[in-house]
């Protein structure tokens, strides 16, 4: 053996302190930027619709330092930023689009590597969360399909659902006590300021959004009741302390009252999630039952002791966290909270993914879930979110597309900030707010109102002005010249 064999080659830069090893990537850290390139630049494409308006009406208040009402650390912080980089409401929610998309990716890949430690599982996880529904499109905020994301990335409710994903991890990672700690108490548990932090963690998802607070506490009741071992009172005060800080830390805050919404045609928009993940599902619950009874069967055979009860099986098979998962969710969707079925069907998505991202050889069964997912996936793709990533120009078959509302710049450039317009328009209504525009209504009794905005069956007043009109909607801005009652407005003298 030659002695140029035996020196060890020179290492120079900043791999010289690892040995020259250089970290690759992961793959789901390749595919997760991908998908963050093409849903940003969907994001972008969309124009601003349904509660943008609402969103952006808030930081602009917020900008021009008005009372905003009960407002979110969200919000605030993007009040605060606003004044700071003088964005407006409508450049604010582009750029927090992409912000909230990084949290979210970040988080799911963290639940996913809590669940198992298999690469290619969050990658799998990621591409069923974004297309494995339904074969109907989904609209609103709270929905983690590909199509509602692509309008609804700049909502306060998708960095709340990023956040409980994070939070999830944060509380399987406690009950499992996967990860060494430096320092641990006493008892040799972790130390009271990590359940304190994520307590808060909690409480800050139920400020920024009530509804999706409600699905994140109902996951973490299902991952500490399901991996949890070992409960006596050292165990029991830590998990009580992160409830009573979530608890105080949501209460000082001004929330609406929440009240249950009921939402249709929820079957079309998330049968195929449930036909392909409620079975993976049903194989990690029999897993976990066989587990117990393992158990059970050694210590017969070793020790002598009794069997273990059919109840004690069929606790442990429910006690599995996805599965208490999917049943807490369903029973929060189904009372009302519509806005949750994307954490409903995280579980049989996640399950899902686990099992197909298993090593090889595969059995029989798992080849064709394998192939009966693959199936869904297009389907479920093509039938009712590739309209997210298909401009509507090259669009050869006619996808559902994310919805088009028209712009108000036209008529934002004339109104002042602050200044109240009377109208009815179904858009202008929704979408004036966000350039901080005030809306006259007939409840208003200000008796300065010098803007109109109609639509094209309305008839222009004899005291009115035209100023501009939108080419695509055929509205038209029209000015005041005299001070007197608005039509449809009922003003005091």
């Amino acid at each position: 053996m030659s002695t140029d064999a035996l020196v060890r080659r020179a290492v120079h830069g900043s791999t010289a302190l690892r040995g020259g090893r250089v970290r690759r990537l992961t793959p789901y850290q390749v595919f997760g930027l991908l998908f963050w390139l093409l849903l940003t630049l969907a994001y972008w494409r969309v124009p601003p619709c349904c509660e943008a308006g609402q969103h952006a009406a808030a930081v602009e208040r917020l900008r021009a330092g008005l009372a905003a009402g009960a407002v979110s650390p969200y919000v605030l912080a993007q009040g605060a930023l606003a004044r700071l980089t003088g964005l407006t409401g409508w450049q604010l929610l582009r750029v927090c689009g992409p912000v909230n998309l990084l949290v979210l990716l970040t988080g799911l890949g963290r639940l996913v590597r809590v669940l198992t430690p298999r690469p290619w599982a969050p990658v799998l996880a990621l591409g069923f969360m974004a297309v494995l529904w339904g074969t109907a499109p989904g609209r609103g905020a709270g929905s983690l399909a590909l199509l509602p994301l692509s309008g609804s990335l700049g909502y306060p409710s998708a960095f709340a659902l990023g956040l409980t994903f994070w939070a999830w991890a944060l509380t399987g990672t406690r009950a499992r006590d996967l990860r060494r700690v430096r320092y641990v108490g006493p008892t040799g548990l972790r130390s009271l300021s990590g359940y304190a932090a994520l307590g808060a963690l909690y409480g800050v998802v139920a400020l920024i959004d009530p509804v999706t607070g409600i699905g994140a506490g109902a996951g973490a009741v299902a991952f500490a009741a399901g991996w949890q071992r070992g409960w006596r009172g050292a165990v029991w005060g830590r998990w009580g302390l992160m409830c009573a800080v979530a608890t105080g830390v949501a209460g000082c805050g001004a929330h609406a009252r929440l009240l249950p919404q009921p939402y249709d045609g929820l079957t079309g928009r998330c049968w195929l999630a449930l036909l392909l993940g409620v079975p993976a599902l049903w194989l990690r619950a029999r897993r976990a039952a066989g587990q117990v009874s393992g158990r059970a069967a050694a210590r017969v055979s070793w020790r002598g002791a009794t069997g273990v009860s059919r109840r004690a099986v069929w606790l442990a098979a429910w006690r599995e966290p996805l599965v208490l998962l999917f049943a807490l969710e369903c029973l929060v969707t189904a009372y009302g909270f519509g806005t949750l079925l994307g954490l409903a069907l995280l579980a049989p998505q996640c399950a899902l993914a686990v099992e197909l991202a298993a090593e090889r050889p595969w059995p029989g069964w798992r080849r064709a879930l394998g192939w009966a997912a693959a199936g869904g996936a297009c389907l479920g793709f093509l039938a009712a979110q590739a309209g997210a990533v298909v401009p509507r120009s090259v669009d050869p078959v006619g996808f559902a597309q994310p919805p088009r509302w028209p712009s108000y710049d036209w008529a934002a450039r004339h109104i002042g900030p602050g200044e109240p317009v009377a109208t009815d328009a179904y858009y202008a209504v929704r979408l004036l707010p966000g350039y901080g525009i005030e809306l006259a209504d007939g409840h208003d009794h200000r008796p300065r109102v010098r803007w109109l905005l109609l639509t094209r069956q309305e008839r222009l007043p004899e005291e009115a002005v035209v100023v501009d009109w939108s080419r695509r909607t055929g509205e038209v801005l029209a000015r005041l010249t005299r001070r007197r009652e608005v039509p449809g407005v009922t003003t005091r003298r």
